[in-house]
């Protein structure tokens, strides 16, 4: 397989159930602010905000980004979240699943725990040998969350990342491998 072909595979749309997965684009940009509350408390531990005047910069900066290949996450035809691959390493076949955004009515309902596998067997299947998650350390969830899917806890990344409010975040690093990824 040729790494062209590895990355077109990646970005196909995704359809399981009443789940579709298409890439992020302009056409988004809308909906997607209008489930992005300003108020939601989830910004706090962000490393970007994207709502009130931050979402168009930081919009952009997800579309625009070489490195990334978000999808926007349609439940029974509606967007409810983004997510996607990031830090894509064709040539070591390795990248990161992140930038994960669920609006807050879909919190808690187990649509992270569909869509993960989904993300993570696409990976698997382009070629990629290992999938990376970056979660900061005060994100008791996401934490959780990563740990059910099996992934590996790496160690944390001290003082890794500045975000958004100018907070310096410790980064925990997972890992799963192609060879203990279930089929």
């Amino acid at each position: 397989m040729t790494c062209s072909a590895s990355l077109d595979r990646l970005i196909a749309p995704i359809d399981y159930e009443n789940l579709h997965l298409v890439q992020l684009g302009a056409e988004h940009r809308e909906a997607l602010r209008a489930i992005c509350p300003p108020d939601d408390p989830v910004w706090e531990i962000y490393p970007v905000r994207l709502s009130g005047e931050q979402f168009d910069t930081t919009f952009d900066g997800i579309v625009g980004n070489p490195d990334r290949r978000p999808f926007a996450i349609h439940e029974d035809g509606t967007l409810v979240g983004i997510s996607g691959f990031l830090n894509i390493d064709l040539v070591s076949r390795v990248l990161e699943i992140g930038g994960t955004y669920m609006m807050p009515a879909v919190r808690g309902s187990g649509l992270n725990g569909r869509l993960k596998p989904l993300l993570i067997a696409r990976a698997f299947d382009s070629g990629f040998q290992r999938i990376e998650f970056r979660v900061d350390a005060r994100n008791a969830r996401s934490l959780r969350a990563v740990e059910k899917l099996g992934a590996v806890r790496e160690g944390v990344l001290r003082r890794q990342r500045v975000t958004w409010t100018g907070f310096v975040r410790d980064t925990v690093v997972f890992s799963i491998l192609h060879d203990e990824w279930p089929r």
